[in-house]
């Protein structure tokens, strides 16, 4: 099969599209001949030995895929050859197949097309846990969503909107403040004319946002602790500005608010402590709930752009670029299909 690969972290030369075995069928895998795979800044950590995944050399980048069966293991007895589905891996999403754990690929519906469905595994599912479950947002609430054009973003502003939330969003041009309107905010800041603390206040008449969900971290993560509301909840979801924040105790205390974590690999089973029982049910009823939002118009996943696999490096420079509104995928043609169908029949 044709795949990303790369041999040495760090080292730009030592990655390039190749002919690579593919991988070997598990007893619990399903193989997908892959259609669309996402891609995101994380890859780019993972290449350069930044991410705390660190798959083993050579590797293939890419976590989240979508396309069809063509293979299960014998304990993967929900899905059968010719299914459409998404599906999270560890790495190897960059490549014509790859195998997945039955226990992170869902069925995809036939309303919801491939380029769309990549944003489901990571990005939709992430933004998903971190409102309903870590933070219990509540209908009303008022939810502060900074890198709101971002794939995370976005995903942010349309699952508090589902959830019945207030969002006010935050982004540094006109462009990406016009998406996040577009995707249902209700209040756009733009950061880069003055500081969203005061505006936010001032929405909120005072009292401040109920939960602030923050992939860019940094200066963003200290201005929001000065505008979250008594009682309220922040979550640190990345750090995009390149500057980890120290958390102040004393304003968690004097404040009464919660700092949430958030890992997604954990309940997926990528974590150092085995996920806990009923985990894999919870995820599944998530991913069902989305794609049925997504079927009735409430989700609609922003594609800022496809490119071929053998473009890969454009893909990512658009990520590092922070041009991208919405996500960006890789698009592998359906010849790979036709070659996966042939090795499993093999």
């Amino acid at each position: 099969m044709r795949a990303v690969v790369c041999h040495e972290r760090g080292n730009d030369d030592a990655v390039a599209v190749e002919d690579f075995p593919a991988p070997r069928l598990t007893d619990d895998g399903v193989r997908i001949a892959v259609i669309s795979a996402g891609v995101s800044f994380a890859n780019l950590l993972v290449l350069a030995g930044k991410h705390q995944n660190r798959p083993e050399l050579p590797l293939i980048p890419g976590t989240e895929v979508s396309g069809v069966v063509v293979e299960c293991g014998p304990r993967a007895a929900r899905f059968q050859p010719g299914d459409r589905v998404a599906a999270s891996v560890r790495s190897g999403g960059f490549a014509e197949q790859v195998v997945a754990p039955h226990s992170t690929v869902w069925p995809l519906p036939d309303a919801i097309s491939h380029d769309v469905a990549v944003q489901f595994p990571t990005i939709y599912a992430t933004a998903h846990c971190a409102l309903a479950s870590r933070a219990r947002l509540a209908q009303g609430e008022w939810v502060l969503v900074h890198g709101a054009a971002g794939g995370s973003g976005l995903a942010a502003v349309e699952i508090a909107k589902c959830l019945g939330a207030k969002v006010i969003a935050t982004a540094g041009s006109d462009e990406k403040l016009a998406a996040a309107r577009r995707h249902g905010a209700d209040v756009i800041v733009n950061y880069r004319t003055g500081t969203f603390k005061d505006e936010v206040l001032a929405v909120t008449d005072g009292r401040g946002a109920d939960v602030i969900f923050d992939p860019v971290g940094g200066e963003v993560f200290d201005q929001s602790l000065r505008c979250i509301a008594p009682e309220g909840r922040i979550i640190p979801m990345g750090f995009a500005s390149g500057t980890i924040p120290a958390i102040p105790a004393n304003i968690v205390l004097v404040k009464n608010i919660d700092v949430i974590g958030l890992y997604w690999g954990h309940y997926l089973g990528w974590g150092r402590q085995p996920p806990a029982p009923g985990n894999e049910q919870r995820v599944r009823d998530a991913m069902a709930e989305m794609f049925r939002w997504c079927e009735e118009g409430r989700l609609a996943p922003e594609c800022y752009r496809t490119f071929a696999l053998d473009d890969w490096r454009q893909a990512l420079a658009a990520v590092s670029a922070r041009e991208v509104i919405g996500k960006v995928a890789l698009r592998l043609t359906e010849e790979a299909h036709v070659r996966a169908t042939a090795l499993s029949q093999k």
